[in-house]
């Protein structure tokens, strides 16, 4: 097995199932459907991961966008109590459009909870920690395209372009095909990294945006990814749109550097044997930084050392008393 077919097996193991993708996005169609219909409502889009197809298995969540008419709410987007009424209308609305008991479009949603941003409708038991929810965010468009957004904590709005993530992800698709896998395999492997905490999958992203290349191969993708990826996590990592401030203010740089420069070296490795047609070793370095599931012969054994059958010599004569 060459290079690149190990990692076409391996990337068999880190996508989701096509079954799970397609009834994750019926289910988010069904909620854009049912708010298009709605007389105060401007535009409905997916957002997160499912929509960039970035997204990671197991599929828990969608997210979705509903782009209120601001003529129909005039009083959203200032400070105060206007984040929570926005929230909780849209709570309101899903539960009279798809609640499980009344709803009107479809008996989908068995609880809405909104949160800080969006409402959090569970379509699975809500006790179940692996539920499926559909996570709605009410948002008022403005002049220059982007959103406002309700944030409950703080009683104000704030703005936020999702959709700027998702063109530059479609961009760096359109150069380089293999972007949207690779960044699955990374969102992956940050699972693997010993940090202090959790490694947001949106930083994963983010850094691959901004230190992936836009040709090549798998291979030298990665290890350039591992090498330029090392050094820029020394540096605040923020929204590329430039809206929403740093993506993981506790992340733990040291750790995540550290594993950086770790994988960036055996890339490296990986690279060379690769180039002097030692392809089981090239194999053998990928398996070490992405795990078992990437294919690989397994590693030599060492010979035992060949040796005759033990000399006997045998023992001198003495001369001894007699009794």
């Amino acid at each position: 097995m060459g290079v690149d077919e190990a990692f076409d097996e391996f990337q068999k193991t880190v996508d989701a199932e096509r079954l799970q993708v397609v009834l994750a996005r019926a289910r988010r169609d069904i909620f854009k459907e049912a708010f298009e219909a709605e007389s105060d409502v401007a535009e409905v889009f997916g957002s997160g991961s499912l929509r960039r197809s970035t997204q990671l298995k197991p599929i828990h969540d969608v997210d979705l966008v509903v782009v209120y008419a601001e003529d129909d709410h005039q009083d959203w987007g200032q400070p105060g109590d206007s984040a929570e009424e926005a929230l909780d209308y849209t709570r309101g609305r899903v539960n009279a459009l798809l609640g499980a008991t009344n709803g009107t479009i479809d008996k989908l949603v068995r609880l809405a909870r909104w949160r800080n941003h969006a409402v959090k409708c569970f379509i699975d038991d809500p006790d179940d920690p692996e539920a499926f929810t559909v996570d709605t965010m009410p948002a008022l468009r403005q002049a220059d395209s982007t959103l406002l957004i309700p944030e409950a904590l703080s009683q104000t709005w704030v703005t936020a372009d999702p959709e700027d993530l998702v063109r530059r992800v479609a961009s760096h698709q359109a150069d380089w095909a293999y972007f949207r896998p690779i960044v699955r395999v990374l969102k992956d492997w940050r699972r693997s990294v010993k940090v202090e905490g959790k490694i947001k999958s949106l930083l994963i992203e983010v850094l691959a945006l901004e230190c992936m290349p836009r040709s090549g191969s798998r291979a030298e993708a990665l290890r350039a990814f591992f090498t330029a990826a090392a050094v820029r996590v020394n540096t605040p990592i923020e929204d590329p749109a430039g809206h929403c401030g740093l993506i993981q203010p506790d992340l733990d740089k040291i750790g995540l550097r550290t594993a950086l420069e770790e994988a960036s070296e055996i890339a490296t490795c990986a690279c060379e044997h690769a180039a002097a047609g030692d392809t089981d070793d090239a194999l053998r370095a990928w398996q070490e930084i992405f795990g078992e599931d990437f294919p690989a012969p397994a590693k030599k054994k060492a010979r035992p050392a060949v040796t005759g059958p033990a000399l006997i010599v045998p023992r001198p004569i003495k001369d001894a008393p007699q009794g």
